[in-house]
C-alpha cells in the first residue's frame, strides 16, 4: 500500500480486529470491505504483523 495512512489505519484495523495473533477470515474480508482495500492487502498486512488468519471460510487455514 502507498498510502501511509492508509497503511496504518489499515494496521490499526487490523490489530483491533485479531483475538490473540490470529484473525478470523471472515473479519479480514469484512477489514477489506470497510476499508476498501483489496483482501490481498489485509493478507499482506497481516503477515508483516505477525497475525495468522484462521477459521478459513475454504478450510485453507486452521
Amino acid at each position: 500500500m502507498k498510502d501511509p495512512v492508509q497503511q496504518k489505519k489499515l494496521e490499526e484495523t487490523i490489530r483491533q480486529a485479531a483475538e490473540d495473533h490470529h484473525l478470523p477470515c471472515a473479519r479480514a474480508f469484512q477489514v477489506a470491505k470497510e476499508l476498501q482495500v483489496p483482501v490481498r492487502t489485509v493478507g499482506d498486512a497481516c503477515n508483516q504483523l505477525g497475525i495468522r488468519i484462521n477459521r478459513c471460510q475454504l478450510g485453507c487455514f486452521d
